[in-house]
């Protein structure tokens, strides 16, 4: 009679199957996030390219053969598996998506060490590729609204001071600038964060590339920060001379596709001195390579001295145990991911917004939100009202957690499938960022919003918002957006919008005497 053999499945290999599968459950939400934020077009992320990007780079180290005499580093990545466990845990507990993005590139490192990337005839550097998967996370979008307001001063201010041994008639006042008589405003699209992303991402290829030393690494990142910097503080003299001389140029700088040529260029610049000067400083072995990554991160050395041994592929333990963390594993595992979400940022229960019974004579008809608007709130706390007042739709949000809540309108409005301009922003009777939204029907609005503060606080940048709020951390924030027909007549609009800030008792800071026109040339040219 025949007989059939059942292989064998040792203890050993059940242990790696269970790490990986264990892995790709706590993946699992983070990549379907992280996918979700590439298509979405609010995010107006380009994650996909430096994804593209990577697979490029894997694929071009890979296809090499291993160099003879290499050292494994699979601890280290078993290491670090388990640690980007825990740091999806804490995603899942905060419920903040982009930790589990950052587990992601966690995952990234081990699995690429375990292909021994470093040891290749073409090596790269596991740690600078995953490194390079964090700008495929929305990070920008955490960037400009942190960072974005003390940029905008910071660009102001440099611009100013290139532009002033050449013109006499300069004022500077925070982010706007007047070269004479013309209005230049350093807003948040032109903060320099998306410059900044891209140089530092340039940098971190080279690095994965050529796998300097990780204090001479660190060192071309700062040279590229302060280049990105000083590249933006170009880009807008450019705009302001440009602006300046516009009759004689023929062209608006501020139009396509002069502006992002103008940006592009500025780019290139910043870039040129890193390429030209980053040399290649290669480890003479994997263990230098390795040693490079982790001798400066012993947050993610730490777990190789805490793992248990039943999970390092040169175990001598007895089987079962081997049996009971793969099983613990795969709990863990379902555990995590299972586990209810509970945002630290969420807002604390404010009073009842009262929306105005009547504007301009139009009397208030209330709108409801969406079930995910409202499921959004009942989530993270804060509130939103809508009311139509005759043609002027007026959305009011109230959070005292505007990391949260407050966005541009653009974010939303991109999303919903709107093609958004960017106009301008006026600065009367209160600050006020101006947009244009085109639908896919044709159909054109005028959007304005205006964040607000119980301090008395007003802006028109959700940048400079935040960046308020975390100075005074109790305060409470409000979004006023009104949506009016691109077609309405500008008296009627400017009518509902100061009816609006009447109604609202909204601050209304006063007028900057030093400035001529405190209207923004963008804004006066495209309305």
């Amino acid at each position: 009679m025949m007989q059939i053999t059942v292989p064998h499945i040792s203890s050993r290999h059940f242990l790696r199957a269970s790490f990986a599968l264990a892995s790709a459950i706590l993946a699992i939400e983070p990549l379907r996030w992280l996918i979700t934020t590439w298509l979405d077009p609010s995010y107006q992320s380009s994650g996909a390219i430096y994804t593209c990007l990577i697979f490029a780079l894997v694929g071009y180290s890979v296809s090499s053969p291993l160099r003879r005499n290499h050292k494994s580093q699979s601890n280290h990545a078993y290491a670090l598996l388990l640690f980007s466990a825990l740091v999806r845990l804490a995603g899942q507990l905060l419920a903040i998506n982009i930790l589990g993005g950052v587990a992601l590139s966690l995952d990234i490192y081990a699995l690429l060490t375990l292909l021994n990337m470093a040891n290749r005839r073409r090596p790269i550097s596991p740690f600078w590729v995953s490194v390079l998967f964090l700008f495929a996370l929305p990070f920008e979008r955490v960037v400009q609204r942190v960072l974005g307001y003390p940029m905008q001063e910071l660009s102001a201010f440099g611009a100013c001071n290139l532009l002033s041994p050449f013109f006499n008639d300069l004022i500077c006042e925070g982010v706007r600038i007047q070269v004479e008589g013309r209005d230049v405003l350093v807003d948040l699209p032109c903060s320099g964060t998306a410059s900044l992303m891209l140089c530092l991402a340039f940098v971190v290829c080279l690095n994965a590339l050529y796998r300097p030393k990780f204090m001479i690494a660190a060192l071309w990142g700062f040279v590229a920060i302060v280049l990105a910097i000083i590249g933006n503080m170009l880009r807008i003299s450019f705009i302001a001379v440009g602006l300046l001389y516009e009759p004689m140029l023929g062209f608006d700088v501020m139009a396509q596709p002069f502006h992002d040529l103008l940006g592009y260029g500025t780019i290139a610049l910043s870039l040129l001195p890193v390429l030209l000067g980053h040399r290649a400083s290669s480890a003479s072995s994997s263990e230098k390579v390795a040693a490079v990554s982790l001798k400066w991160f012993p947050i993610i050395r730490l777990p190789a001295t805490l793992l248990p041994a039943t999970l390092l592929p040169a175990t001598l333990l007895p089987e079962c145990l081997q049996i009971f963390a793969a099983v613990g594993l795969l709990s863990l595992a379902l555990i995590i991911v299972n586990l209810p979400r509970q945002a630290l940022d969420v807002s604390r229960p404010l009073a009842e917004i009262q929306m105005p019974l009547t504007l301009e004579g139009r009397i208030g008809r209330p709108q409801a939100l969406t079930a995910m608007e409202s499921a959004y709130f009942e989530q993270y706390g804060g509130q939103a009202r809508k009311a139509l007042y005759g043609k002027m739709a007026l959305t009011l949000v109230q959070t005292s957690s505007p990391l949260r809540h407050l966005h541009a309108p653009d974010d939303c409005l991109r999303g919903l499938g709107y093609r958004v301009e960017f106009l301008g922003t006026r600065f009367s009777p209160v600050p006020t960022a101006l947009y244009r939204a085109t639908g896919q029907q044709g159909d054109s609005w005028h959007v304005a919003v205006t964040f607000t503060s119980d301090r008395g606080d007003a802006t028109s940048s959700v940048a400079e918002a935040i960046w308020q709020w975390i100075a005074h951390p109790k305060t409470r924030w409000s979004s006023v957006q009104r949506i009016t027909p691109w077609q309405m007549n500008g008296w009627e609009r400017d009518a509902l919008e100061n009816a609006t800030v009447a109604a609202l008792d909204m601050a209304v800071p006063p007028l900057a005497t030093a400035f001529n026109n405190p209207q923004q040339k963008i804004e006066t040219q495209k309305e």
